[in-house]
């Protein structure tokens, strides 16, 4: 089965995936500061950049931007870049990054698509708990479990539903406009 978006030609892959990494970047900006972690629009950006681009191209598109601001480039929460952010408290997140696009492009692509909403939203749901449990996991080495799951996990479980609910939605009416 095809990604919902198939590119013929290189170049509208790579606007594509320009594209993706703008988005994920903004996404990064729109942001509620508190500590240790910040609420984003990040899941968000990198659910649809998986079911849009398929799991591939999606986990790509991803990696390419954590390298991005690996190299120093202000993509991140809070306009930060640089490599000591795969080291600080949202450093599991990130890594779960490319695996929640991953997941989600290929669930996208079984049928877990805007076809079937109830299925799109659920496969964000699979996506956002992909992100939020190494994200805990990773925070509890520096906070503590009780910490971590207090202050990494329960509070962002509201905005994976609502976010969930988004990509189901967006995926939806993609899927009506094919």
């Amino acid at each position: 089965m095809k990604p919902p978006l198939a590119f013929r030609s290189p170049v509208a892959r790579a606007i594509v995936m320009t594209a993706g990494v703008a988005a994920l970047t903004f996404s990064s900006r729109v942001e509620i500061p508190v500590e240790p972690v910040p609420f984003t629009l990040q899941t968000l950006a990198v659910l649809l950049t998986g079911a849009l681009l398929g799991w591939r191209l999606g986990a790509l598109t991803v990696l390419i931007w954590l390298a991005l601001g690996a190299l120093g480039l202000p993509v991140f929460s809070g306009g930060a870049g640089g490599w000591q952010r795969f080291l600080g408290p949202t450093a599991g997140y990130l890594a779960g990054f490319p695996l929640a696009a991953l997941a989600m492009g290929w669930l996208t692509q079984q049928g877990w698509n805007g076809r079937k909403p109830v299925h799109a939203f659920v496969a964000a749901l699979i996506g956002h708990a992909i992100c939020l449990i190494p994200g805990a996991l990773w925070l509890s080495t520096s906070v503590g479990r009780h910490a971590a799951i207090q202050d990494g996990l329960l509070p962002f479980l509201p905005g994976a539903i609502l976010k969930s609910l988004a990509v189901a939605v967006i995926l939806m009416i993609v899927t009506r406009r094919r």
